[in-house]
């Protein structure tokens, strides 16, 4: 009887552990993980995108982004004419009839895409959209063109020309369009002035569409913004308003203060604020200064807990640094950028491990951007897109292969990251 015992207890042991075993997560996949991509990419594939940051437009438009790209700039393998990817995306968009973008093949797309810019039909982007099955795009632009659907592309405008005021015959960015928007011949006599000058230009360009402030400043100075007394930018800004060069230590000190201004005032429209947290282009960029830990300071000021902070390229080489900040409420990040300098079996762990942090603070987004006559935003549009929704499903693939969550979870966080994270934020949620 004792030994009957034993044996019904080791039965029960070992069933107990067989009837959990789904629930136990493993380190390797099983041997359904193929059919589990397949199946996911489908899913996936129909669910419509809130894309969180790009740069929609034509190569030749201006106000497509606030910085110029550098001469000569370095490009990474994925990122050059060479990749045969985006004569793939020509493909899927316009039906191109060539395999490569050599000059008399890329002038067939060059033609088309100068003739949509001159009919000014704003159906021709909404069309890259539908495509794409993308329902709303963030559009990252010094100022919005007439040819983007505001519907469709919402504004998110730059900050840092609020950050130069003085003479920066050393930096590209000025607060001269700003001042012609607001009907302002000179700069303000005081601080007091100046600060009213910068929350009425942020209140304006939230009722001309805005729905974000962005701002570019890890490519000119460090992430990290002191907090100085107002008494010392007062007596910088009385001392250079009216001409003069300020010390790179004055004009650092300035722009902190500034920069907790608008803070503040953002806080108050209910303004997200984006921030470039990532490599940068040239070969100039400083890491070292452009490391999202930089901004954990200002994100983790009690004083700012009504204002909302977005990550833009979630940091990347420190992706999980930025999603690990994540952990404070009024943080979120996206994975622009990451969609088209990594191929999709280089996002997928990326995306695997962001989904299983704070899966309710990760949004997608594409960085689409125009990098000359024929290679433009809208191949660029189809490179993101097609990286992250088959990392995606892989990702996701794995985690349900490994037990780590169910098929169900598995299509919630994709459709949280794809779309309603964003949508939410913005105050689109469906």
């Amino acid at each position: 009887m004792k030994r009957l015992f034993h044996l019904l207890a080791v039965l029960s042991l070992a069933l107990g552990f067989a009837f959990s075993a789904p629930a136990q997560s493993t380190p390797y996949p099983s041997a359904n993980l193929p059919k589990l991509y397949e199946d996911f990419l489908v899913k996936i594939n129909a669910i419509p995108i809130y894309d969180n940051h790009a740069h929609p437009g034509y190569a030749d438009d201006s106000d497509v982004d606030a910085m110029a790209a550098p001469p000569e700039e370095s490009n990474v393998l994925r990122l050059r004419d060479d990749n045969p990817e985006f004569a793939t995306a020509a493909k899927a968009l316009f039906g191109y009839p060539y395999d490569d973008f050599k000059p008399e093949h890329a002038k067939w797309l060059a033609d088309r895409k100068k003739a949509a810019e001159k009919s000014g039909d704003s159906a021709y982007f909404n069309g890259i959209l539908d495509k794409l099955n993308v329902e709303t795009c963030l559009a990252n632009r010094a100022f919005m063109a007439p040819y983007l659907d505001s519907k469709r592309f919402h504004w998110v405008f730059f900050g840092d020309s609020f950050f130069y005021p003085f003479d920066n015959r050393d930096q590209t960015a000025s607060t001269a369009r700003y001042k012609k928007q607001m009907n302002v011949d000179a700069l303000p006599a005081n601080l007091a002035g100046y600060e009213d000058f910068v929350r009425s230009t942020m209140a304006d360009n939230q009722k001309r569409g805005g729905v974000a402030v962005k701002f570019e400043a890890a490519y000119f100075r460090t992430l990290y913004f002191t907090d100085p007394a107002r008494e010392k930018a007062d007596a910088i800004y009385l001392k250079y308003h009216s001409g003069g060069v300020p010390s790179a230590e004055d004009y650092r000190l300035f722009q902190d203060y500034i920069f907790r201004v608008m803070v503040d005032q953002a806080g108050k429209l209910k303004l997200p604020m984006h921030f470039h947290t990532a490599v940068g282009i040239g070969d100039y960029f400083s890491l070292r200064q452009g490391n999202v830990l930089n901004l954990e300071n200002v994100v983790r000021d009690a004083r700012y807990k009504n204002t909302t902070f977005v990550l833009v390229h979630g940091g990347w080489p420190y992706e999980r640094e930025a999603a690990l900040l994540t952990a404070v409420k009024n943080v979120y990040l996206d994975t622009s950028f990451q969609s088209e300098l990594l191929y999709p079996s280089q996002l997928k762990p990326v995306l695997k491990q962001l989904l299983t942090l704070y899966p309710d603070k990760m949004m997608y987004g594409s960085d689409a951007f125009p990098f000359n006559d024929a290679l433009g935003a809208e191949e660029s549009f189809w490179i993101a897109a097609h990286t992250t929704r088959t990392a995606l499903a892989g990702a996701l693939a794995e985690l349900v292969s490994e037990h780590a969550i169910s098929e169900d979870k598995a299509m919630e966080l994709a459709r949280l990251y794809l779309h309603d994270n964003a949508a939410k934020l913005y105050g689109g949620a469906k």
